[in-house]
């Protein structure tokens, strides 16, 4: 009960977070449809559609976040909070299809064009709603490090995404006021749904990286550094270290080398030290599971305990704990 009042404090805040960016979303999408209605003009047509992909990946995302907060149950041992990586997933679809169409709408009026009109009142529009994404995305990014909610960073980045493509279109539309050349209007609306399908493609490859449990080497190397800076003289080893991030929780486990002739309670003790040190070093909540493994002679030549009663030879080498040595499934010796 306690840990999942605990979860619903942190989830709470994000709620609020995607419900702001969702009522954002439906306002700039409405005023861009509305540049678009008075301009007619395709490459303002392709920052509307995105935005429609705004609107439906926030309320995705608001559903998400609502499930990941749901306490563990039988079906769910860790959780739901990886429902966070699907948010993604479909997120990044819904960007990689309005970008494919925005792509094949552009190519037929580059062949049949059509007559744009007042497109420095159309500029203008999407200038401002450039600089609103930016902000709220920015804003998002901050909050999501603070939650480490993936589900508000996608969001933010996708925000920031659309104020990059806002930049280049009130550029490439007061080029076409200028110079009259109505064709740059399809041009430049492919060239942005080209690169809103390569963000899309992004997002896409990080949620598959989550849902498969692709190692995060920068949590993992957070980890090992903490270990390292804290190292106590009786941890002999830390090997087979493996980390999985489950929506706003990471599960780490591992194996510890710990001095044979220790007692239950002994090792007991060494675990919990372990566990304290990593979540107290870490900015994200995480379950540790560790397995405590025996000393063997081999260990003596690289083991720092002193006065240890059954060493068999002297310790001769220091071996610093790295990412190599660390998450290989053997001690350091092997």
């Amino acid at each position: 009960m306690y840990k999942f009042a605990l979860l619903s404090y942190y989830v709470q805040p994000q709620k609020k977070l995607i419900l702001l960016s969702l009522g954002i979303g439906i306002l700039l999408m409405l005023a861009k449809f509305a540049a678009y209605f008075v301009t007619s003009s395709n490459a303002i047509l392709t920052d509307a559609a995105e935005s429609i992909v705004n609107v439906l990946a926030s309320s995705f995302a608001f559903y998400s976040i609502y499930l990941a907060a749901q306490p563990r149950d039988l079906n769910h041992p860790y959780g739901h909070g990886k429902v966070e990586f699907f948010s993604v997933f479909v997120e990044g679809c819904l960007i990689l299809l309005s970008g494919i169409l925005i792509g094949f709408k552009s190519a037929y009026n580059l062949f049949y064009p059509h007559e744009i009109r007042f497109l420095l009142n159309g500029a203008l529009v999407i200038g401002i709603t450039g600089i609103i994404n930016f902000i709220m995305g920015q804003y998002l990014i901050r909050e999501s490090k603070k939650l480490n909610s993936l589900t508000l960073f996608a969001d933010g980045k996708h925000l920031q995404t659309d104020a990059y493509t806002s930049v280049g279109l009130v550029a490439g539309l007061l080029l076409i006021y200028y110079t009259k050349l109505i064709y740059m209007d399809s041009i430049l609306s492919i060239v942005i749904g080209f690169y809103i399908i390569y963000n899309g493609y992004k997002l896409v490859r990080k949620s598959v990286s989550g849902l498969m449990d692709e190692s995060d080497f920068e949590i993992i190397e957070e980890v090992i550094s903490n270990l390292n800076n804290s190292r106590k003289e009786s941890w002999i080893d830390v090997h087979n270290l493996r980390a999985q991030r489950y929506g706003t929780e990471l599960h780490i486990d591992c194996h510890l080398t710990l001095p044979y002739y220790f007692d239950l309670n002994q090792v007991h003790e060494e675990v919990s030290s372990v566990d304290k040190l990593v979540n107290h070093k870490a900015q994200v909540r995480t379950e540790f599971f560790i397995h405590a493994d025996p000393c063997l002679p081999e260990c003596c030549h690289y083991c720092r305990m002193p006065n240890c009663p059954v060493r068999s030879e002297p310790k001769r080498v220091d071996i610093a704990w790295t990412t190599d040595n660390v998450t290989r499934n053997q001690k350091h010796f092997l």
